[in-house]
């Protein structure tokens, strides 16, 4: 099969792949246009905009300032990404876009942590003094991703 045949038979799952980097990239150069400008970007009592570099994994987790660990966990996100595209092919159609919202992702933030050295995290939920993790759409897009397949799992045991 050539990668013409691959692209059409997989149109949907490529073209949320391409959307999801595409708005990871688009919010993240929005961002850090205007940190320079402002420091923080105030929405409401709930939301902020306000830029956290990211050396770790999804929401901050396993942030070292190492360059030994942050090299080995950027090699270890490339070989699960790489992962995710040779099983593509025996996956059902449901589950490639689940993984293509997993791989947008996991391709937009592995592509800063390669060209910024770490990943621009920006979007701050809070309420009151609680604040949640900082995050960005990439995280988003795998997490909804991992949801949406934890979800698909379940509902097919129980339909078995």
């Amino acid at each position: 099969m050539n990668i013409i045949e691959i692209l059409k038979k997989n149109y949907g799952p490529f073209l949320i792949i391409l959307i999801s980097f595409s708005i990871d990239r688009i919010t993240k150069n929005l961002i850090l246009r205007n940190s320079e400008i402002h420091n923080a970007i105030y929405i409401n009592d709930f939301l902020n905009f306000d830029l956290v570099w990211n050396t770790g994994i999804g929401f901050g987790l396993l942030s070292l300032s190492n360059a030994f660990f942050y090299n080995l966990i950027t090699i270890l996100i490339f070989i699960i990404i790489i992962f995710i595209v040779f099983m593509f092919k025996k996956l059902s159609m449901s589950e490639k876009y689940y993984f293509s919202l997993i791989l947008g992702g996991a391709v937009g933030n592995f592509y800063d942590r390669v060209d910024l050295n770490a990943v621009p995290d920006f979007i701050d939920l809070h309420y009151k003094n609680f604040h949640w993790f900082t995050f960005n759409f990439a995280d988003i897009f795998i997490t909804l991703g991992v949801l949406l397949l934890i979800l698909s799992n379940i509902f097919k045991k129980n339909e078995n």
